[in-house]
């Protein structure tokens, strides 16, 4: 939760056309008779020649602080994507992620969902048991040797030759990477090396989720507890939709609680961006059946 990449392509020094070999005759014609007769300049010019060096320069050097502020810094690398797409990373960028240990299939399609990380080893993880499991994923339970901690690892399963499918995975790794709220899970890092098609997502860990906790016997919460549960919940939900991210999969098995009675979101893998002044259509196959609205049942495709 790949393939050794090859290191960035240089650009190589090959013969020149015909047509540049020649425009390069003419320069330097042009250049060596400019030195054999070089041109007088008068005192009342010299004040006009300055003046046109001073904007030749200033203009140099204002293209030149245009380039710099074009520059992708990689800590605004998450910004660049826009509602519904990945944005393509250069390739001397993706030559460095599969240089720093990433599969080249993974920095190829899916690079910004990446950017800034380096990917942890599997051996640096002890997995305990598993502790859930969805169609495309299983979480498992397991310590962090290297941080003396308990996490939760999310195994993904997609074809890694599909372009698509590694994609729609990149999605819900963006998102998390986007999104920061004490009510919303945080994704720690990513477990992967060069020559496995496995991707592990590393969460911190909670103890219980609302439908286990629901389904205990005897067990009823109290009116505190159920606002104390609903204000955290609808403040998570508040963060998404300022960033941009609709959930798509709200139910009680989604939302985990610790022992302390934080709850958090999580599983947003089939979550996608949205663009509140664009309302473009979206699938109405999203929520687990048995929590759909009305209009998504009626095939809905605004929302």
């Amino acid at each position: 939760m790949g393939c050794a990449g090859s290191k960035p392509p240089v650009v190589e020094d090959g013969p020149r056309s015909p047509r540049e070999r020649t425009s390069s005759r003419r320069l330097s014609r042009a250049s060596s008779t400019r030195e054999a007769n070089p041109p007088v300049i008068s005192r009342s010019d010299s004040s006009r020649v300055s003046l046109i060096d001073r904007k030749t320069n200033g203009s140099v050097r204002l293209r030149e602080d245009r380039a710099e502020k074009s520059r992708v810094k990689p800590e605004d690398a998450l910004a660049s994507f826009t509602a519904g797409g990945i944005s393509k990373i250069p390739k001397l960028r993706e030559g460095e992620q599969v240089a720093a240990g990433w599969p080249s299939w993974l920095a190829s399609a899916a690079g910004e969902a990446i950017t800034g990380w380096i990917p942890r080893r599997a051996d640096s993880f002890e997995r305990l048991h598993k502790i859930g499991e969805g169609t495309y994923s299983s979480v498992y339970k397991a310590r962090d040797l290297i941080h003396g901690k308990i996490v939760a690892l999310k195994r993904v399963r997609f074809d890694n030759l599909d372009r698509e499918s590694v994609k729609f995975m990149a999605r819900e790794i963006l998102i998390l990477r986007r999104l920061d709220h004490p009510n919303i899970i945080k994704l720690e890092g990513l477990i992967t090396a060069t020559t496995s098609t496995s991707l592990y997502l590393i969460f911190e860990y909670m103890d219980h989720d609302l439908t286990g906790l629901a389904s205990l016997p005897g067990l009823q919460f109290t009116e505190p507890q159920v606002k104390c549960f609903m204000q955290q919940l609808l403040s998570g939900l508040e963060h998404c939709h300022n960033h941009g991210v609709l959930h798509r999969d709200i139910k009680g098995s989604n939302l985990l609680i610790n022992d302390c009675g934080i709850l958090k979101i999580a599983d947003f893998g089939l979550a996608t961006f949205f663009n509140p002044q664009k309302s473009l259509p979206l699938t109405s196959r999203v929520v687990t059946l048995w929590y759909r609205p009305p209009e998504l049942l009626l095939g809905a495709t605004h929302y």
